[in-house]
Parts: structure tokens; C-alpha cells; sequence
């Protein structure tokens, strides 16, 4: 085993030429398949078989390994046996079809509403930047855009008068969503400051040199903005989590906040817009007929 080992990774070396980081990840991963192989009396790569190796995943993932490490190290294998194939050692790949356990899915921090109120309130001063980063981080608030959609938001997808942006989404799917008017007076407030730097430009938010910003520049300003206001990281994403925690907390209508974060399926809405415990228990109370605590009228 260790003979074919030492041949896939020589290969790798110098026919594919990969990076020396990526040739030790997988001499690592393909390592710790043959240590297991060892241990189960498995001494040839061609008796390596699906069940076997679909066991060492799961044993892997007890032990801790992330689902992303075993993503990794079944792509080493199947590496590895596409090599062993074309080279005749093997005629199968027991890797085909298996995937890794998923992970379990991180939720996006959220600012509280008194938090969110103290970055947007702050005193603001009147000058090109300032109103431009004031808007940008009012409409994330405001209407739960995702950064790319701010991004490529145009001055045609604006109609202030009506409260509404029009954005274009995942899968190219468009939408409209209400603008509050926080973010309507930051917008007004912006908008003639960005038409004398470049009034021929369709994007809503530009540089001083008058070119549409970046994702990255509006990463950079959002983070500086929590730094200043907040002493803590920001990202956009955390401002959309933010309106999306804040509107199902309001509202408790989750199709409704699906529709205005663009979701496809519910399902990413019900974790993407969790509620503490503390709220669904004071719901519970209040909507189930059998909820009252004993005492509570006491």
C-alpha cells in the first residue's frame, strides 16, 4: 500500500505539479486511510471496499474530524484510485458515491435592535463618505440586501417616492422591497452628493473617483463603521441577519420574511432567521392553550 502511495504522490509531484501544501494535505488524509486499513487487516488498496471505507468516515467524524477535513480526505481517495485505475492496480473506487457527513450549519451573528440603533444613529457628518457610508449601511438594515445586491444596485432600481428597491438576486431573480424612511433621508441625503462626482455613472454607491464601489470596499467601509461605533467586527452579512431577526421577531411571519430575503426555500429561512428561546417561550405562553404556568395569575 505504502509503494502505491509513494507513486500517487510522486505523480502528483511531478506530472501534475501541484503545490507543496496541497500534496502534504493529501499525504495526510491518504495516511490516515491506510493507518485504518492497517488496523482492519486491509493490506492491498483493491481491498478497500465501499463499506469498509464508508465505516472509516464514520469513525473519522466521531473522532472530531470536520465534515469539510472528510470532504477532503474522500477526494484524496478517489485521487488516489483514479490514479490506481489508469494504472491497473485497481478496478473499482470504493470513495464513488460516498460523501461526507454534514456539518452542522453555523448561524450568522445578529446585532440586537439597541445595538443596530447605535450604529445607525451616531452623528453624521456632511460630507461625500460619510452620507455615502451612512446609506449603504441604512439600506442593509433596512431592506436585508445581500452585498452583491447592493453592489450592483443602479439608480433605475431606486423609486424613493414609493419607498421600493428593485434588486437582482440569486439565480438572477428579481425583486422589490421597502425602504424605510431612515434609509430614504440617508439615501436623499447621498444621492446629489454621488451625481456631482459622476452623474453619467448608473451605480448607486461610487467611489470618490466616481466608479462603482467594490464588495470589498463596502466590506472595508461596514467593518470601520463597527469598529468606530460598535468597538466590534461588522460584516453586511450580519446587517442582513439582522433586519431578517428583527422583521420574524416583530412580525412571527416566516413567509413573509422569506419573500423579502429572496430565499428559494423556506427551510434556509427557519436557520437563517432562528429566534432566541427566550421569544418562542414568551409566544408559546401567550398562543397555547395549555401553556399557563401554574401561579402565573398569583
Amino acid at each position: 500500500m505504502q509503494a502505491d502511495l509513494d507513486a500517487y504522490l510522486n505523480h502528483l509531484r511531478s506530472e501534475r505539479q501541484v503545490s507543496a501544501h496541497t500534496l502534504d494535505g493529501y499525504h495526510r488524509d491518504l495516511l490516515k486511510v491506510r493507518a485504518l486499513c492497517e488496523k482492519y487487516a486491509i493490506a492491498d488498496w483493491r481491498d478497500l471496499d465501499v463499506r469498509s471505507l464508508r465505516g472509516f468516515v464514520a469513525r473519522l467524524h466521531q473522532d472530531g474530524l470536520s465534515s469539510r477535513s472528510l470532504a477532503r480526505l474522500l477526494s484524496a481517495v478517489r485521487g488516489l484510485y483514479q490514479y490506481l485505475i489508469r494504472e491497473g492496480r485497481c478496478r473499482h473506487d470504493p470513495a464513488n458515491g460516498l460523501a461526507a457527513p454534514k456539518g452542522a450549519r453555523r448561524l450568522p451573528r445578529a446585532l440586537d435592535a439597541d445595538r443596530a440603533q447605535q450604529l445607525l444613529d451616531g452623528a453624521v457628518e456632511d460630507d461625500f463618505i460619510a452620507r455615502r457610508d451612512q446609506a449603504v449601511l441604512e439600506l442593509f438594515y433596512s431592506s436585508g440586501l445581500r452585498l452583491s445586491e447592493l453592489v450592483g444596485l443602479d439608480l433605475d432600481g431606486l423609486d424613493l417616492a414609493a419607498g421600493l428597491v428593485r434588486v437582482r438576486g440569486k439565480g438572477n431573480k428579481t425583486r422589490e422591497l421597502p425602504v424605510g424612511s431612515k434609509a430614504r433621508d440617508a439615501l436623499e441625503q447621498w444621492l446629489p452628493l454621488r451625481a456631482m462626482a459622476n452623474p453619467a455613472e448608473p451605480a448607486v454607491f461610487i467611489s470618490q473617483q466616481g466608479r462603482r464601489l467594490s464588495s470589498r470596499a463596502i466590506q472595508l467601509r461596514v467593518r470601520q463603521a463597527g469598529v468606530r461605533e460598535l468597538g466590534q467586527h461588522l460584516h453586511p452579512h450580519m446587517l442582513r441577519h439582522s433586519f431578517a431577526s428583527h422583521m420574524l421577531e416583530s412580525s412571527q411571519d416566516l413567509r413573509a420574511v422569506q419573500e423579502l430575503l429572496g430565499h428559494a426555500d423556506i427551510s434556509t429561512t427557519q436557520i437563517y432567521t432562528h429566534l432566541d428561546f427566550q421569544h418562542l417561550a414568551s409566544v408559546y405562553d401567550q398562543a397555547h392553550p395549555r401553556a399557563k404556568r401554574r401561579g402565573a395569575d398569583e
